[in-house]
């Protein structure tokens, strides 16, 4: 069995190939454009490949966004095999990664929470001023 460590440069090069077919246009299906590769994971057996996407649109795109690539999963299984060279290359399952608009949604309560608590300037004594 391979190590975490090489599991997860196995992973990362992955999602670094695939995000380059998709930015160069190498998967030709309108319904992968724009989405974002944020995570591959690798069973320990690497029978398995879990991709992880997002889109900038959020959710909306969730359900094409995972057809097309489930579509596509042969070519782009084949087209990554040629590019890394393992003895066995996984399998890919692709999965809708939420992380991103959850963090989204966490930075707008913050921000409204900042404008809706003014700051008050903290007072300094003159004690604190000399020193």
């Amino acid at each position: 069995m391979p190590s975490k460590l090489r599991l997860q440069r196995i992973g990362d090069r992955i999602r670094q190939d695939l995000s380059e077919m998709i930015v160069m246009g190498e998967i030709r299906d309108p319904r992968i454009a724009g989405i974002t590769i944020t995570d591959v994971t690798i069973d320990r057996e690497l029978a398995y490949a879990d991709v992880y996407l997002s889109a900038l649109e959020g959710s909306e795109r969730a359900v094409e966004a995972l057809q097309g690539f489930t579509s596509a999963s042969g070519y782009i299984r084949r087209a990554l095999s040629d590019r890394i060279e393992l003895r066995v290359f996984p399998r890919l399952r692709f999965h809708w990664d939420p992380t991103p608009e959850r963090a989204d949604r966490i930075e707008r309560l913050l921000a409204d929470l900042r404008e809706d608590q003014p700051v008050e300037p903290a007072e300094e004594s003159e004690e604190e001023l000399d020193e």
